[in-house]
């Protein structure tokens, strides 16, 4: 058995789409996946199964919130190894990145393109910090140094890609399921 982790994009955030964890693992669980834990309420689902194929999870696991929810929930699946590189590639050292300015990851179906890539890049400041490995936007906000552009949806929209974004810690705890 594979263990997965699926990062769903969007739910029960500023009180839409809400979607119970509860409820959750027992969406998957009917799904015949095993091991089903998930972590706080912004949709971090880790489980077990045999498939060993991530694009067919994902369009399983995206059908069936379809059916169960009746609203779509773009699906993110790594395996614990893949969130084991995630963490290995940050490009930001601990000693570059002040506590109050936490390090997030974006993470996306496939590598964005160079020109993507490029783009992304060119909205580098002394607030915001992007880097891009693989599939994953590393990115540092340096929140006393002015506002932020920084957001899933700004990296959706300059790379013409699903993503979803998770807090440094966040993407740390997901490997102690």
């Amino acid at each position: 058995m594979e263990k997965y982790i699926a990062l769903l994009r969007g739910i029960n955030v500023g009180g839409h789409r809400l979607i119970k964890m509860e409820h959750l693992k027992d969406v998957f669980y009917a799904m015949k996946f095993k091991s089903v834990q998930t972590y706080i309420q912004s949709g971090n689902i880790i489980f077990e199964t045999k498939v060993t194929d991530a694009i067919a999870l994902q369009q399983k696991i995206e059908q069936q919130l379809y059916d169960v929810y009746g609203f779509e929930v773009t699906t993110f699946i790594r395996t614990v190894k893949e969130i084991e590189l995630a963490i290995k590639n940050n490009p930001f050292k601990p000693s570059e990145v002040p506590a109050t300015n936490q390090p997030y990851v974006t993470f996306l179906h496939a590598p964005p393109t160079s020109a993507q890539t490029e783009l992304l890049l060119s909205y580098n400041s002394e607030v915001d910090i992007f880097r891009v490995t693989g599939s994953e936007v590393y990115s540092v906000t340096y929140k006393d140094k002015g506002k932020s552009v920084f957001s899933a949806n700004f990296i959706e929209n300059k790379l013409k890609k699903p993503a979803t974004a998770r807090n440094w810690l966040t993407v740390q705890k997901l490997l102690t399921f």
